[in-house]
């Protein structure tokens, strides 16, 4: 499989891991959100789709946190009506 190279592309390929991992971890981003510890819960499933990933885009796009800013946007601001100390 070629490597994805173009920002648009790398985005939705973010977004569509973020998403994945959203949809079958709900009870443990709740769980992470009322606790204050997502990351710790999370951190698994994080690290599978951040290697996937990595594996799939160029390295300049990789560095370009696009992966980091999906899991904000999917998985957080999505989730702002829910009690955390996170806001």
């Amino acid at each position: 499989m070629a490597l994805i190279v173009t920002g648009d592309a790398a985005r939705r390929l973010a977004r569509a891991i973020a998403s994945d991992i959203n949809v079958y971890n709900e009870a443990k981003i709740l769980r992470g959100l009322e606790g204050d510890d997502l990351f710790d819960l999370l951190g698994p499933e994080i690290e599978e789709g951040r290697t996937l990933y990595k594996k799939r885009v160029s390295p300049e796009l990789f560095e370009q946190n696009f992966f980091d800013c999906a899991l904000v946007d999917v998985l957080l601001k999505v989730k702002g009506h829910i009690p955390s100390k996170l806001w």
